[in-house]
Order: C-alpha cells, then sequence, then structure tokens
C-alpha cells in the first residue's frame, strides 16, 4: 500500500509546505517560552516535560495533516478514522498541556475572546458542542459535501479542534481558576463523552453498506482527492486511477467497519487513560489528607 501511494508523487505524501509550517510553529514557541519570553512574562521557561509534550504535539500534527496519512484519509476511512482520533483526542491533549499557563493567561485576557471562551468552556455546553459537531461531520451528506471543497474542508477541520480543545478544557485546564469540577465529575465527563462517541462508531460499524461516496463512487473520489494531491498530478494519472479499491486492500464495506472499530478502540484508550489517571491522582490526595483528632478523645501515651 505505501509504495502504491506513491504513484501520488513526494509533495501529496509529505506536505513539505506543511512541514515548514509546523517547522515554524516550533521554532516560533521555543523563540517565545525561550530566548524572548522576557518580552512577555517574568516566568522561567518551562519545564522539559512541558517542552516536550507541545513538541510531541507538533509531531501529531505533521503526521496526520502533513503524512501519508492525510493521504491515506481520502482513500481509506480507515485512515481517516485513525487521523480524527489522533486529532481530536490526542492533540488537544497535548497542547493544553504543553502550552505554559501564562500565554493561557494572555488568551484568556483579551476581552471579546474572554467572553466568549468563558461562555464555550462551560462543561456541559463544550461536551455536547463538540460530540454534536463530531457526530454531525460524519453524516454522509456533510462528510461527502466536506470532502469535494477545500475551503470547507479545512474550516470544519480547524472549527472541530477548537471544538475538541474547549471539551478538554473543563478537565485538563491548567488554569487554577479554571478547574471548578470534582474529580468524579470530570471522570463522568469523560465517560458521557465516550458514550456519545460510541453510539456514532457503532453506527458506522454495523450499518450494511458503504455510507460515503468519497470512498465508494469514483466521480467522489477522485474529487476528495485533489484536496491533498497537486492538481497537476491528477491530471495526469487521468485514466489510470479506477478508485480507492486499487490502494486499499479491503472493501469499501470491510475498510468502513474496520475505521469505526479503530475509532473506538483509540478514542476509548485516551478516554480511559486520562480517567484512570484523574481517579489515582484524586485517591493520593485523599489518601495524604491528616484525619483530625476526635475531640474528647484520650491520647494514648
Amino acid at each position: 500500500m505505501w509504495l502504491d501511494i506513491q504513484v501520488f508523487g513526494f509533495r501529496a505524501s509529505w506536505s513539505p509546505y506543511f512541514m515548514l509550517f509546523v517547522l515554524g510553529l516550533a521554532i516560533l514557541y521555543y523563540l517565545i517560552t525561550g530566548p524572548m519570553r522576557y518580552r512577555f512574562t517574568d516566568d522561567d521557561v518551562p519545564p522539559v516535560k512541558q517542552q516536550i509534550a507541545f513538541y510531541i504535539g507538533l509531531v501529531v500534527l505533521y503526521i496526520v495533516k502533513g503524512s501519508p496519512v492525510d493521504l491515506l484519509s481520502h482513500i481509506m476511512l480507515t485512515a481517516h478514522m485513525i487521523q480524527t482520533a489522533l486529532f481530536y483526542f490526542v492533540l488537544p491533549v497535548l497542547l493544553i498541556k504543553g502550552i505554559p499557563v501564562w500565554i493561557w493567561r494572555k488568551v484568556f485576557s483579551v476581552p471579546i475572546l474572554r467572553s466568549v471562551l468563558n461562555v464555550l468552556r462551560k462543561p456541559i455546553l463544550s461536551l455536547l458542542m463538540f460530540n454534536a459537531m463530531l457526530a454531525i461531520y460524519h453524516v454522509p451528506e456533510v462528510f461527502d459535501f466536506t470532502k469535494s471543497h477545500i475551503i470547507v474542508h479545512s474550516t470544519v477541520h480547524i472549527v472541530l479542534l477548537l471544538a475538541a480543545l474547549l471539551m478538554w478544557w473543563p478537565v485538563l485546564s491548567p488554569l487554577p481558576e479554571h478547574t471548578e469540577l470534582h474529580p468524579l465529575i470530570k471522570m463522568g465527563y469523560l465517560a458521557g463523552s465516550a458514550t456519545i462517541i460510541t453510539v456514532a462508531c457503532a453506527l458506522i460499524i454495523f450499518s450494511g453498506q458503504p455510507m460515503y461516496m468519497a470512498y465508494s463512487s469514483e466521480g467522489a473520489w477522485i474529487t476528495a482527492m485533489s484536496l491533498c494531491v497537486p492538481q497537476d498530478v491528477l491530471l495526469g494519472l487521468e485514466g489510470t486511477l479506477s478508485g480507492p479499491e486499487m490502494f486499499s486492500p479491503l472493501s469499501t464495506l470491510h475498510d468502513q467497519q474496520l475505521g469505526g472499530v479503530l475509532m473506538q478502540i483509540m478514542q476509548t484508550i485516551v478516554y480511559a487513560f486520562t480517567i484512570g489517571k484523574i481517579f489515582f491522582t484524586w485517591f493520593k490526595r485523599e489518601n495524604l489528607k491528616v484525619d483530625p483528632m476526635p475531640v474528647g478523645s484520650d491520647v494514648i501515651k
């Protein structure tokens, strides 16, 4: 499969311009949090662990949007679901953890933006907003439409990423004033989100027929491929491409079912890991509390 997609060329497989964009973000982060930070804050350089989280986030960003994974996401729904899981369930966590607190404070200090974010970060609203938008995006008619328009496709992915950041914020916020949720509520919050996505995955897994024209129709597929393959390359391959089955070892239906299964597994792993971490952190903190001496009790010497 990997050798087969080389027919689309280096630009389509590795997105060199996007690679430069990601490298630019890495350099900007290094400068703002390192040598140039005194122009913005008196805080120290972020801990190594925090820096690593951000840089890993950039690697994930490039993998899902610049590497052959992005090209394959237009060929197989399985690759799309892997891309989706990394983009909305892993990347936001790494960004929230990797960006220093003082930068987040500056984001929330912008007057108009602060008012909007303070509304959208409310747990119930952020939870329903993200999951509803993700579910609507995977409605066949909506999905196929976004796959046929580059501006719509890019806008939808950016909006969904912002919604994912807001969904994760009530659980992972580094700002003390935004961590009002009790650990038990945080765990229930994540469990609720996982349940909603499970229902959406089940609809994809148990569908008896292919749902998306972008993966099952030659015309729609070629249109979707134009989102990541240069037009001159597609024109040069005209007449040699019969459809996504040329590059996939799976039938369209089996690819769809496997994609739903992988999405379910990946989001469950991320949510379960986060819930486990919240639980053990809370449990450890509770155990460290010292019970007060009962009033009137005898002191044993």
